[in-house]
């Protein structure tokens, strides 16, 4: 199962024009972290999915240091949608979630030996 629509979203958002959405946990809308963002995503349709993309390597560092998580967008309170679409110049309204963080994949723990 896809566990997010990192790679293939249907738009993306730059981390610096999504201020609007940080800190997740004071958001006054739905929020899925964890195992149900991974449901949640992964049931999305791509189209359907807004990810939140770094610019540079403190964006990138902050995003995966955060859970996999997936924002209702109806649930947004109007200032919060009015934000996102003034600073990031988006169109919500195609959009059911927005993705921030992507999810972890287990790799095998490798030693140097190996190669």
């Amino acid at each position: 199962m896809s566990a997010g629509h990192f790679h293939n979203a249907g738009g993306y958002i730059d981390h610096g024009d999504a201020t609007a959405l940080f800190p997740v946990a004071a958001l006054a809308g739905t929020v899925h972290t964890h195992r149900d963002a991974v449901l949640v995503l992964g049931a999305a349709d791509r189209e359907a999915v807004l990810v939140v993309r770094p610019t540079g390597l403190a964006s990138s560092y902050a995003l995966t240091q955060r859970p996999l998580t997936a924002v209702e967008i109806e649930s947004l309170d109007n200032e919060t949608r009015e934000a996102l679409t003034t600073t990031a110049e988006v169109d919500l309204d195609g959009f059911e979630y927005v993705q921030i963080g992507r999810s972890t994949t287990p790799a095998c723990n490798r030693s140097l030996a190996e190669f």
